[in-house]
């Protein structure tokens, strides 16, 4: 069964809130979709048209505008913001909190500006983005305006947004000089973990290092991100010591009203806001707020050389799920036509048209990695990506990995794959495809990785059978091959 019944690609923005208008309630815009896919599989939102902006020029771009502010594009996603150094030193928490969203393959896909649009509480660049102050602009054929992200939210996933408005530009003042800032999330687990619990805190100091201001945002403790008011005032007018910083712990977890449900209870939650915020605090005042933070170069992508700019050019394409047009790509090497598949999931498109059975249905939430493949070379979720997304696209596959990756001699294997061998990094091997693609895909950005870099590589892959030690050891294998 289609997911959808229409599926655009546009290349301009007229194009796309002209659609909206046409469309109403019945259309969403796809970006990253790494939301959208799964509510719409587990038939929590059935749109009937989807409108996809992945191709027009601009979109993924950060920058520091002629007005003094920073302008995050609706295309940027949760990698590139984490690697950015504009963000990095001038709105770290922001940075921070992108490096907390899932795992590489997902936050390759998944955008600040969807993460915003989703309008959970317990999504984390709210937070940080409430601590910055941003603002929103939205477009319609109507005109644009702009509304401050405190004044977005009206509830648990309900924003003042019309069906007919897209978010076209997020916009907030970089944090000075004097101002220090962190985000600071606990999940159930590492990665891969929606919030329990985030805080994002910004304090501006004066030249004896009294506060002269601070932001308190918490996410995941009200219907809304909310601010710790009272907490903020107590900190105001005097240096940050472990008095003054417990107090405002204190506050803050006064103004918390949790809830309980299956990540924690309303307890639990309270107890760790107040941990939270402590935790910032006092990283700010040892001048600490990075809390292990890596440095753009050093942070794991899975982008290989690809490079961020849209590929497709020329008019908008319509992709009727019950007609004829083509999803033409290019798979492997080789250049391929596909009808019958512009209603499924670029997953399902490769297994069951293409024959291409490497990329394995696990979670299919983008939870577990099996499906991972590249996408314009960067790894991908094939689950949680539209088929008509790889129009125009080229895709690798575990099956045509060797093609490119062999070296020579007679063997066709990756190194990465004859290491697995090697190495018996296999247990049931449901799960290697995905393994062998995150690996072959960070060996390509970081031909000698340590360690750790393996395990955040691999870190939105899961093995069932508990491989993980021979399986990080035919990695390290594979780059010394290298």
């Amino acid at each position: 069964m289609a997911l959808w019944d229409v599926y655009y690609t546009v290349t301009n923005l007229d194009d796309a809130v002209r659609l909206l208008r046409e469309h109403k309630e019945k259309a969403r815009i796809m970006a990253g979709g790494t939301d959208l896919i799964v509510e719409m599989q587990n038939k929590a939102r059935t749109p009937a048209a989807l409108i996809d902006v992945t191709r027009v020029a601009g979109l993924d771009e950060i920058r520091l505008g002629h007005d003094g502010l920073i302008h995050i594009g609706p295309m940027v996603t949760h990698a590139q913001a984490a690697a950015s150094p504009l963000l990095q030193e001038q709105a770290l928490p922001l940075a921070q909190a992108c490096w907390g969203v899932g795992a590489p393959a997902l936050r390759n896909r998944g955008t600040i500006v969807g993460n915003l649009v989703t309008a959970s509480p317990a999504n984390d660049t709210i937070t940080a983005l409430q601590a910055l102050r941003a603002r929103l602009l939205l477009r319609s054929v109507r005109g644009d305006r702009t509304i401050s992200i405190a004044d977005y939210y009206t509830g648990v996933r309900r924003t003042v947004m019309e069906p007919d408005e897209m978010v076209v530009d997020l916009l907030f003042a970089p944090l000075t000089a004097n101002q220090r800032g962190v985000y600071l999330k606990l999940g159930l687990r590492r990665v891969l973990a929606i919030a329990v619990t985030n805080v994002a805190i910004v304090v501006k100091l004066d030249e004896r290092q009294n506060v002269i201001c601070a932001r308190i945002a918490l996410g995941s403790v009200a219907p809304t991100i909310i601010r710790a008011s009272e907490a903020e005032t107590a900190l105001k007018g005097a240096p940050l010591d472990a008095g003054r910083i417990a107090e405002a712990a204190r506050l803050a977890a006064q103004a918390a009203r949790p809830i309980d449900d299956v990540r924690g209870s309303a307890w639990f939650r309270t107890e760790e806001v107040s941990a939270l915020v402590q935790r910032g605090l006092e990283a700010i005042l040892a001048g600490n707020p990075r809390l292990g933070l890596p440095e753009p170069d050093a942070m794991v992508k899975l982008w290989g050389k690809a490079k961020r700019s849209p590929k497709l050019r020329g008019p908008m394409i319509a992709h009727h799920a019950d007609g004829d047009e083509p999803i033409q790509c290019v798979v492997n090497g080789e250049s391929v036509s596909v009808q019958g598949a512009n209603g499924k999931t670029l997953l399902r498109m490769l297994r069951d048209d293409l024959g291409l059975t490497g990329a394995k249905p696990g979670c299919e939430e983008g939870e577990c990695g099996a499906c991972t493949i590249w996408l314009d070379g960067m790894a991908t979720l094939s689950c949680l990506t539209p088929a008509p997304r790889a129009h125009g696209a080229s895709i690798t596959t575990v099956e045509g990995l060797g093609k490119d990756g062999a070296p020579s001699g007679n063997s066709d294997l990756h190194p990465v794959q004859q290491a697995f061998i090697d190495e018996d990094a296999v247990q049931c091997g449901y799960c290697t495809p995905g393994f062998v693609m995150s690996a072959a895909k960070l060996l390509e950005e970081m031909p000698h990785p340590t360690r750790e870099q393996i395990k955040t590589a691999l870190s939105g892959n899961l093995c069932r059978c508990t491989g993980y030690y021979k399986i990080i050891r035919a990695v390290e294998k594979a780059a010394e091959k290298r």
